[in-house]
C-alpha cells in the first residue's frame, strides 16, 4: 500500500481512499499500483463483504494527471519518449485498467463515494462500481475531449449502459460538468445527498451491503452482467446453476428458516 492509496476495514467493510487532495486525487502510477494490488485481493478475502472506493480532501478523483502529461508532451517534442513505444504504453495503460473489471466483476458489492470532482478516469472508475452516492454539488465530467483524449478506464461502456447511447455521446463529445444532483436525474448515479450528510448515509449504505447474503450477490452479478451482452438463452442458461448453488449456502438455509419463523434474517456471508 501507499500513502497514495489509503485502506481500512471495519465490519466487512473495506474502504479504498484516494489520497492526494492537493491534486484533487489525480491519478499517479503509484496510486494504480495499490489499486491494481488491492482489488484482486480484497475480492478473494471471506472477511471483506463490500468496497468502498472514495476520495480524500472533499473530491474523488480527477483522474490523469494533466500535469504529468504535459511534461511527457514537452520530452516528446525535445526528443525524449521516456523508452517505450506506442504498442508498450498501450499494453501498459490496458494493464492498469483492469481495476474496473475488478470493481465491476467482483463476487461483492462496490460502491463509490463522490464527495467532489470525478473526471476523465476518476469519473470512469466510479462508473466501474456497482453503486454511486454523491454529494448534491459534486461535479461529475467525463472531461476526455477537453484535453484532446479518446477516453479509457471503460467509462464508455459503464455511461452506455447506464445512459444510452445518445447520452453518453453527449456527455463524452462535450464534456459538460454536470453536478450530482444532475447525475442522479440522469441514472448517473444511485443517491445524491448533502455534502454534509454523505459520510453518514455512505457508512450506513456501505453496512447495509455489507450485511446481504455475499454468495448470492456474487452470482447475482454474474447474472446482471451477462444480461447487458446476452442473448434471453444465454442468461437462463447461466440463472440456472447459479441458482442452485445459493440454494446451498448457509444464508439462505438461515434465511428460509428466518422467514417461516417471521424474523429477520441475519446472513454471514456463507
Amino acid at each position: 500500500m501507499t500513502d497514495h492509496l489509503l485502506e481500512t476495514f471495519e465490519g466487512g467493510v473495506a474502504t479504498l481512499t484516494f489520497n492526494r487532495p492537493e491534486a484533487r486525487n489525480a491519478l499517479t502510477g503509484e496510486m494504480q499500483a495499490a489499486l491494481s494490488e488491492a482489488l484482486p485481493r480484497l475480492a478473494a478475502d471471506p472477511k471483506v463483504r463490500a468496497v468502498v472506493v472514495t476520495g480524500a480532501g472533499g473530491a474523488f478523483c480527477a483522474g490523469g494527471d494533466v500535469k504529468g502529461f504535459a511534461a511527457a508532451g514537452r520530452k516528446s517534442e525535445g526528443g525524449g519518449g521516456g523508452g517505450f513505444n506506442q504498442e508498450q504504453r498501450a499494453q501498459g495503460l490496458r494493464a492498469g485498467m483492469e481495476v474496473c473489471r475488478w470493481l465491476h466483476e467482483m463476487p461483492k458489492p462496490t460502491l463509490a463515494v463522490i464527495p467532489g470532482p470525478a473526471a476523465g478516469a476518476g469519473l470512469s472508475i466510479a462508473l466501474a462500481c456497482d453503486l454511486r452516492i454523491a454529494a448534491e454539488g459534486a461535479k461529475l465530467t467525463t472531461a476526455f475531449s477537453k484535453v484532446g483524449l479518446a477516453g479509457d478506464y471503460g467509462g464508455s461502456y459503464f455511461l452506455t449502459h447506464l445512459v444510452g447511447a445518445a447520452k453518453t455521446r453527449e456527455l463524452y463529445f462535450t464534456a459538460d460538468v454536470i453536478t450530482g444532483a444532475e447525475a442522479l436525474a440522469l441514472g448517473i448515479v444511485n443517491k445524491a445527498v448533502p455534502a454534509d450528510r454523505l459520510e453518514a448515509v455512505a457508512g450506513d449504505y456501505a453496512r447495509y451491503l455489507a450485511g446481504l447474503p455475499t454468495v448470492a450477490i456474487g452470482y447475482m452479478k454474474r447474472n446482471l452482467n451477462i444480461a447487458q451482452h446476452s442473448t434471453l438463452s444465454e442468461l437462463l442458461d447461466a440463472e440456472a446453476p447459479h441458482m442452485v448453488r445459493t440454494m446451498m449456502t448457509e444464508d439462505h438455509k438461515a434465511a428460509s428458516i428466518a422467514f417461516v419463523e417471521k424474523v429477520r434474517p441475519v446472513f454471514h456471508g456463507r
